[in-house]
């Protein structure tokens, strides 16, 4: 591969990781006055149904982007585009009709899944969310289509306009709905079908944009097809196994994580009934854990994974030019930087856990300790889902395709036994399941982390990596609680007191790292503002 063609490749995954991280900014910020607006009882409804969703997505649709992206890219180097055109309409037609199918299970299942979750008004956001599967289906082909011709702007662009519209749209839905049906029984269930709307609406509106782009597009496909020498020699047959072959160890590997936690809900809405606890109760304490606990845990992971991901499509160039001292020194820097990221989150979150509660999530006071609690107790899941899913990237990026799934479902197989047995023989209600969300990263971070030292003769600077970053987190905990403390005594205002501590915080956190040179100079470099760090260190003299 020539180096124009690798700083293409490397320029194309840049874009898509940005975006990544835009989207799930976008997704962090609307969730928060969304929750405001449900209540932890809405919240419970939607967090349930969202789940359901996510898995029949999943194995619908979800895996089509990277299979049909990957397939048309091997045809396209090869210039066959009339076998990548024909791949393309078969892979369209392929999830139209499993979307479709998947579409309609979930309208015409949403009264047994209701009855099946026990969970009272979960069939109204079902309902809504169906034909969101079918809309996925076309998307996702689109986007693999637009990925596969090395071009990431438009799946960029259309993962903004999906997440902007999805935000504006839920969080007026759920404002009209909660007014609209204020004195109704189940206002919290016509609540999470409001929010459930824009997920809908943020689709579609993805898939215009892509439609519109690929009209755009049309001559330019026409004049490819007339340059074809190859022909088309595929068969749909050739075409279906080619996809299968492709799709189904990344619906393995996503589906493991997915139906896990739709899992939780099942089990812990049924065991909890058991023993007599109100449809009300346990909707309310699922919507804390959904939504208070979970939304804070996936801020931290989602912005470290999305902003190292940038550096997997270097890996696997390294891995096929069989370079494998860069791999390395790429593994390592990914993994440090992760770290560096999650660690002070994970402190963060569980010394300042009931000020930046109560600043969020001001309209649910109601389980305000509870939630506090969970986020304290449950905080360290930073760390290790941050660590699992860069590693599974790791492996998956080196051609071990298999070993991320593998090790998924050992990880899945044993939190489901573990919390079935805390619910079912413990008191400890909701706190089983964060023991069991702690768990399940644990594991899978323990058996990649033995994967990659064991395929590439590799191990990780645990100093600089772990230590110094765990060291520098907790001289900045001590630094936000005593700031906070102190700052509250003097003006009383939470959201004063929370923003200077945080401020504070990070401001410590950064030079206990440059301090303790946890980065070499040319590590900082490779930052966000790296050369601004570089030259604040060197000017305060922490760098030779």
């Amino acid at each position: 591969m020539s180096q124009s063609k690798k700083n293409d490749l490397l320029r194309q995954g840049s874009i898509l990781a940005v975006a990544g991280i835009l989207v799930r900014v976008i997704g962090i910020l609307y969730r928060i006055p969304m929750s405001n607006l449900l209540g932890d009882a809405g919240n419970g409804i939607y967090s349930v149904a969202f789940g359901i969703y996510n898995v029949t997505l999943t194995l619908a649709s979800s895996s089509l982007p990277l299979a049909v992206s990957k397939l048309i890219a091997q045809r396209s180097i090869l210039k066959e585009h009339k076998n990548a055109y024909k791949l393309f309409k078969t892979a369209l037609v392929l999830s139209l009709s499993v979307g479709a199918a998947a579409a309609l299970f979930l309208f015409f299942g949403a009264d047994f899944l209701e009855v099946l979750y026990a969970r009272e008004g979960l069939a109204k956001p079902l309902r809504i969310v169906a034909p969101t599967v079918l809309v996925m289906s076309a998307l996702g082909v689109l986007r693999g289509y637009f990925q596969g011709k090395n071009t990431m702007i438009p799946t960029a662009v259309s993962q903004l306009l999906e997440q902007i519209v999805n935000a504006i749209i839920s969080i007026v839905a759920i404002s009209y709905m909660m007014k609209t049906f204020a004195q109704e029984a189940d206002r919290s269930a016509y609540g999470a079908a409001g929010g459930i709307m824009g997920t809908f609406a943020g689709a579609l509106t993805a898939l215009l944009f892509l439609l519109l782009v690929f009209s755009l597009c049309r001559p330019h496909l026409r004049r490819q097809l007339r340059h074809d020498v190859t022909g088309e020699t595929e068969t749909t047959m050739d075409i279906l196994k080619a996809l299968g072959v492709t799709v189904i160890p990344v619906i393995l590997s996503q589906t493991v994580y997915q139906i896990g936690f739709t899992l939780d809900d099942l089990m812990f809405g049924n065991l909890m009934a058991m023993k007599g606890f109100d449809n009300t109760t346990i909707s309310s304490l699922q919507g804390v854990f959904n939504t208070q606990y979970n939304i804070l845990i996936n801020a931290p992971v989602a912005i470290a994974t999305a902003m190292a991901s940038s550096t997997i499509p270097s890996i696997s160039a390294s891995t096929a030019a069989g370079d494998i001292r860069s791999i390395k020194r790429k593994v390592r820097s990914v993994i440090k930087f992760n770290m560096a990221v999650a660690i002070p989150c994970a402190v963060g979150l569980a010394v300042l856990a009931k000020p930046i509660l109560t600043l969020l999530f001001p309209s649910l006071p109601e389980y305000r300790d509870l939630s506090a609690s969970l986020l304290w107790f449950g905080s360290s899941a930073v760390i290790f889902y941050a660590l699992s899913t860069i590693t599974s990237a790791i492996l998956q990026s080196l051609n071990f395709m298999r070993l991320p799934v593998i090790h998924g479902a050992i990880s899945m197989a044993i939190h489901v036994v573990q919390l079935y047995l805390l619910l079912k023989h413990t008191d400890l209600g909701i706190y089983a399941l964060i023991i069991a969300n702690v768990t399940f990263p644990v594991i899978i971070c323990a058996l990649n982390w033995r994967a990659v030292g064991k395929n590439l003769h590799y191990k990780q600077e645990v100093a600089k990596t772990f230590v110094i970053p765990l060291i520098a987190s907790v001289i900045m905990g001590v630094t936000a609680y005593l700031s906070y403390t102190l700052l509250f005594w003097i003006c009383k205002s939470n959201a004063v007191s929370v923003a200077i501590a945080i401020g504070a915080a990070v401001a410590v956190y950064g030079f206990c790292l440059l301090r303790f040179r946890c980065f070499s100079k040319s590590e900082l470099y490779d930052l966000p503002m790296g050369g601004r760090i570089v030259w604040l260190a060197q000017k305060l003299k922490m760098l030779p």
